[in-house]
């Protein structure tokens, strides 16, 4: 009976390896120049070649060196990405099990003491079970295929999350040391203003001065002291924000930190690489592309729905009236049944869930083309950015020692009773007014140099959890 119930479930196995139903798969290419520069790469600030990838290493500064490595290994939202690319590949362990046979062991005893003759007797029971899910159409390869894209997909936001904690690291870090520098900005002003007020007083004293001179004198300086408390708050906000990124608490920010004056700036032209290579480099193109394929292999699990669910069973065990008797021959039996066992779907159902997953996948389809569209227009957007606050900087740089040499003359001219207090008072204004305005553009110019490198998708390259085929 076994030998002629063989051949049909080989040949069920055997039709199982081959037959698999929905679309297969094939990665999308951008419908982008593949080789051409970016349009804002035209200024001397970039060159064509390829970024690094520890891209904050390019600014030499080792205090942001040890930073951006700290949070790498103790920023909390890695942590959470970390788990679940842990979680993602334990479902697709989960998945691809189904294809595995299931087994049952089984044993008892029963103890019957009946009247008459025949006393007591005692059966012994000993079973095995094992069953197999035909995958005749698909549906397990193909979940398995979606669950490994899932995998992927994961390590890809992983990845996502690995850039951005760099980026917000070297961007906390940037921002305490430009508010750093426009303390020290508004401290060199106040100590300036502090020297004409003194020179104000003076001359009132000497009967050439007036107190109008005085009081104004006296008003810009407070003005500009006023600035003090505000950009001291945001430094230390700054700094705050720098320790959570590096997994300790607010009040542990680092000293060096603290002590930074100078914001992080490049002293050479930023690589900026290609289109291509920016496509082929950005993780959130490449997870939009994994979800796109996840989506697709559902459409297969779906469309396997539309056919039975054939599972395959064998049993074997043995009875006896003692113990020992289990092992004997006499006791032993098997058989490979039920042969087949089939479901047949709800084909309502079934078709409704393909269409469902035949729109994720046009979905899936659409977030792609709309990943890699926005990833060329952010990089395109930052270029531009940055370049003319590097521009406006290098203005602002120009004016502030034309308004310095004005505020110098004028004060010699006044105190030589040749100028009106009222050109110091101006000329000093408006050095004040410079120094802030440059401050504020080298800030914004090392904001807009990090979002650059943010928009150039670099920094995950070998680090943290990689996919693997377990």
């Amino acid at each position: 009976m076994i030998r002629k119930l063989l051949p049909p479930a080989l040949g069920a196995v055997a039709l199982a390896a081959c037959t698999t139903v929905g679309p297969d798969y094939r990665a999308p290419a951008p419908a982008a120049p593949a080789q051409v520069g970016f349009v804002g790469a035209s200024s001397p600030a970039f060159t064509g070649d390829e970024p690094p990838g520890r891209w904050w290493s390019l600014l030499r500064d080792p205090v942001l060196d040890r930073l951006v490595e700290q949070a790498l290994a103790a920023n909390s939202d890695l942590r959470v990405a970390a788990a679940n690319l842990a979680q993602a590949r334990a479902v697709l362990r989960e998945t691809r099990a189904g294809r595995l046979p299931t087994t049952n062991l089984s044993g008892g005893a029963t103890y019957a003491d009946e009247p008459g003759p025949g006393g007591a007797d005692s059966i012994f029971d000993a079973g095995l079970d094992v069953g197999y899910q035909l995958d005749l159409f698909g549906r397990i390869r193909r979940a398995t295929e979606a669950g490994r894209a899932d995998v992927e997909a994961v390590q890809a936001a992983f990845d996502v999350t690995r850039i951005s904690v760099a980026a917000e690291t070297a961007r906390a870090y940037s921002d305490a040391c430009n508010f750093g520098r426009q303390l020290q900005v508004a401290r060199d002003s106040v100590q300036i203003q502090e020297r004409t007020f003194d020179l104000t007083r003076r001359l009132v004293a000497g009967g050439r001065g007036t107190a109008l001179d005085t009081a104004q004198a006296g008003s810009l300086l407070e003005q500009t002291r006023a600035q003090l408390p505000t950009l001291e708050g945001e430094r230390r906000a700054a700094l705050y924000r720098l320790s959570v990124l590096t997994g300790r608490p607010p009040a542990e920010f680092p000293p060096a930190a603290a002590a930074c004056s100078a914001p992080p700036a490049l002293s050479q032209p930023i690589p900026v690489g290609s289109g291509a290579s920016l496509l082929a480099r950005r993780p959130d193109i490449r997870r939009a592309e994994r979800e796109l394929a996840a989506a697709t292999a559902r459409i297969g699990v779906a469309t396997a729905e539309l056919y039975p669910d054939i599972r395959l069973g064998l049993s074997a065990g043995s009875t006896a009236d003692s113990l020992g008797g289990l092992a004997s021959g006499s006791g032993l039996r098997f058989g490979l049944g039920p042969l087949i066992s089939w479901t047949f779907p709800n084909r309502a159902v079934a078709r409704s869930r393909i269409a469902q997953a035949e729109a994720a996948a046009r979905a899936a389809l659409a977030r792609f083309d709309g990943t890699w569209l926005g990833a060329l227009e952010e990089t395109e957007s930052a270029l531009a950015r940055y370049a003319g606050a590097l521009d406006r900087a290098q203005i602002l740089a120009r004016a502030r020692d034309n308004s310095a040499e004005a505020a110098r003359v004028a004060r010699l001219r006044y105190q030589a009773g040749r100028e009106s207090f009222q050109l110091v008072l101006e000329a000093e204004r408006s050095l004040a007014q410079t120094e802030a305005a440059l401050a504020q553009a080298e800030a914004q110019r090392s904001a807009n140099l990090i979002s650059v490198f943010l928009a150039l998708g670099g920094g995950w390259q070998n680090q943290g959890p990689e996919v693997s085929g377990g």
